[in-house]
């Protein structure tokens, strides 16, 4: 390997050189690394030759275009740099910027008269590089600019217009400070769902909560998962995070059900009302069981709207087709993807995921896909339907929790990446790198590192076709919620890439464009009214701290890591332009943090690298518990039992630490509802895969149970007062 040409080259492909671990430690990537990770991007390292080609192609088109392929602008000054060449210098440029609207600005400047920004040779070609300023009266939006040097070819280029800040409902800005409850939905039980939380539960939450004076219900990333494959759940993993998980519809709420008596008597008979009993009694999720009994039913109505609706055109025929064209391509690729996968599971007995399927469908662009989608139009078609029936549900359910008095309403979650098999790497095979995977370096929570077995987002390839895949990834989440999370927010920076086969301890850091990126979000988030919070947990750099309060995005703070010189934070010491929260799904609840238990599980799980660290952590929760009922003293909150940090837990210490959290300065303060009841089992342990059932465990108690907890509701009252006070 060429030593010099690999670092010019992974320089240029974004590859970071160091970093900062999570004790501060500065550590550097090797060479290996980043060769690995440039052979991952698709570039060829083999020969001397080939890697100068890469290095003189990137530089020069750097170097020598016209213009950026993204231009952006926050507020009122619009100005971009353009490159000239000796030969065109003193030539006319000719420039058009055409609005979203469809209106357009258009002008004709000497390059001579715009200010010199760099001049330099290339290639030992002379070249300067100019600034071009454009009207100041660009409403905000994503704009197009085209520019030619008279007599040359046009160029184009992206121009975002953005709002300063990320949008910020006027209570909070006005300094209201909200509460809310996180849930993961499919957690929820019910004396009515089919053994996994859907639509009406969710329903049932807000009807409970929001009378209490919450602001918000903060759920788990509902993106699509794999109908073909029910047991890949993580909802971290998806298929497509543009689309929904169609196990969440309640099939009772389907404006068809009440029509279709095939539908109503599978619903009734025996059999069926005896296995949806069984699937609410287990503690775990049966994904398997719910799919196998929900998706029969659903197809049935969806034959029922075909027959009835479609078939003549009705008024509600309508609406879906609206849907379905409004959704364009990426939609219909989607339910095409799920339409082929369920045929290629069925015909030939394989794996769910793009991966498993005959090469002839390897692409969307294939001529057996495009005969497929033809043939099968009713299989699509019913893939398209229960989507419609997705987005109408959940569309209501804002719409409810806005009705109730919810100032935000539903907060979702947006996840960092999608499953190397599903429906969005599949269709955006030019973006996704299928040979890394992205994850997390060594931290206190996972001291292995993480890999998330997701395939990165090339950073080059998502300049190249404008952000337009980031772009309509908020667009797709941002119409449901009124808050939405960024799960692991440094991405808009950099993501830790590890290559194929690798130890994530040997991956390294990609860097992306922020500024680009960061630009786009605020944009979107101010045309949706969207508030943003960001989950800027483990090993944040700097840009990124400093970004959040820049671009408008809330910090996330949880509690347990809120530590000032060796103590918890008090409540008015914590960052005001955040949401602030006891723990995450991620970490152990409130009940197994305090007992260890979480300590002893992480060691059966052989997650600890050697019994020198379990101890260190042993000690280090010994000092937790002090600390925090010292904290809890402070505060006069200081519960009857435990008064020692060896004594067992207690709901009214969790009482006590909810109440705590609610004085915090905090914008917003959520609480999770396994710690309302007690819980001691995590969701999900980071760095385990079958070794534990992520993502299955289910709630203690029916969400209707629940509900009429006179102690749970005394907890709530007390919140909503301090948050109020």
């Amino acid at each position: 390997m060429n030593a010099a040409l690999i670092e010019r080259l992974a320089a240029l492909r974004g590859i970071g050189d160091a970093y900062h671990d999570y004790r501060g430690e500065l550590r550097y990537f090797s060479l290996q690394t980043k060769a690995d990770l440039l052979v991952a991007m698709g570039c060829n390292i083999e020969d001397d030759a080939a890697l100068l080609e890469q290095v003189a192609g990137i530089e020069a088109r750097q170097r020598r275009r016209l213009l950026p392929d993204i231009a952006v602008s926050r507020g009122d000054k619009l100005e971009l740099d353009v490159t000239v060449t000796a030969r065109e210098f003193g030539s006319s440029l000719i420039w058009r910027l055409l609005l979203e609207g469809g209106a357009q600005h258009e002008g004709v400047i000497s390059t001579t008269e715009l200010r010199e920004t760099w001049r330099g040779e290339v290639d030992g070609a002379w070249m300067t590089r100019r600034r071009l300023e454009l009207p100041q009266d660009i409403p905000a939006g994503q704009h197009d600019l085209e520019a030619r040097i008279s007599g040359g070819a046009a160029h184009r280029c992206r121009v975002i217009v953005a709002p300063m800040r990320c949008f910020l409902p006027a209570p909070i800005e006005r300094g209201s400070r909200v509460w809310g409850v996180a849930v993961q939905l499919y957690t929820l039980r019910s004396r009515r769902n089919l053994g996994m939380g859907d639509f009406e539960d969710l329903n049932a939450a807000i009807r409970w909560l929001a009378p209490r004076g919450a602001d918000f219900i903060a759920l788990n990333p509902l993106h699509a998962l794999a109908p073909g494959d029910p047991q890949r759940c993580s909802p971290y993993s998806a298929s497509n995070r543009n689309f929904l998980n169609v196990l969440y519809i309640a099939v009772e709420l389907i404006p068809e059900f009440p029509e279709c008596a095939a539908a109503r008597e599978r619903r009734s008979a025996d059999d069926f009302l005896t296995r949806a009993a069984e699937l609410r009694a287990f503690d775990l999720v049966d994904y398997r069981g719910v799919a196998d009994l929900k998706l029969p039913l659903l197809k049935i109505l969806y034959a029922h709207f075909r027959k009835n609706h479609l078939d003549r055109d009705s008024p509600r025929a309508l609406q879906f087709r609206a849907f379905a064209a409004a959704g364009g391509e990426p939609l219909r690729l989607h339910a095409l993807f799920d339409a082929l996968d369920a045929h290629c599971m069925a015909t030939r007995g394989g794996g769910s995921g793009w991966q498993q399927w005959p090469q002839q469908f390897s692409t969307p662009e294939r001529i057996a896909v495009k005969n497929f989608a033809h043939e099968q139009a009713d299989a699509v078609e019913f893939h398209l339907y229960v989507q419609w029936l997705a987005h109408e549900q959940l569309l209501s359910s804002q719409a409810l929790a806005r009705s109730l008095g919810m100032r935000i309403g539903l907060y979702g979650d947006l996840a960092v990446g999608a499953h190397p098999s599903g429906s969005e790497v599949w269709t955006g095979q030019q973006v996704f790198r299928l040979g890394a995977e992205i994850g997390a370096p060594p931290d206190r929570l996972a001291l292995k590192g993480q890999g998330w077995g997701i395939p990165p987002q090339d950073p080059q390839a998502l300049q190249a076709e404008r952000l337009a895949s980031f772009i309509t990834l908020l667009k797709s989440n941002m119409r449901y919620y009124g808050a939405l999370r960024f799960d692991h927010v440094m991405a808009l920076f950099r993501q830790w890439w590890v290559p194929g086969g690798q130890s994530p301890a040997n991956g390294g850091y990609v860097h992306y464009p922020m500024q680009q990126l960061m630009a786009a979000l605020c944009l979107e988030s101010h045309r949706h009214r969207c508030l943003v919070v960001g989950e800027d947990l483990g090993v944040v750099p700097e840009e990124i701290r400093a970004a959040m309060p820049q671009y408008g995005l809330l910090h996330y703070k949880v509690l347990l890591f809120e530590k000032h010189h060796g103590r918890f934070r008090r409540p008015g010491e914590f960052e005001p332009s955040a949401l602030a929260t006891p723990s995450t799904h991620d970490m152990p609840t409130l009940c197994s943090y305090w007992e260890g238990r979480d300590i002893e599980l992480r060691e059966r799980l052989n997650l600890y690298p050697d019994a020198q660290t379990r101890e260190r952590v042993m000690n280090e929760r010994e000092q937790d518990r002090h600390q925090l009922l010292a904290a809890l003293q402070a505060e006069n909150l200081l519960p009857g039992y435990p008064r020692q940090s060896t004594d067992a837990f207690s709901m009214e210490l969790a009482a006590c630490i909810h109440v705590y959290l609610a004085r915090s300065s905090s914008a917003l303060v959520a609480v999770q509802i396994e710690d309302l009841l007690g819980m001691a089992e995590p969701v999900n342990v980071p760095g385990t895969y079958w070794e534990y059932p992520n993502w299955q465990r289910k709630l203690d108690l029916d969400i209707e149970d629940i509900a009429a907890r006179a102690d749970i509701n005394e907890v709530l009252a007390r919140m909503d007062a301090e948050r109020r006070a």
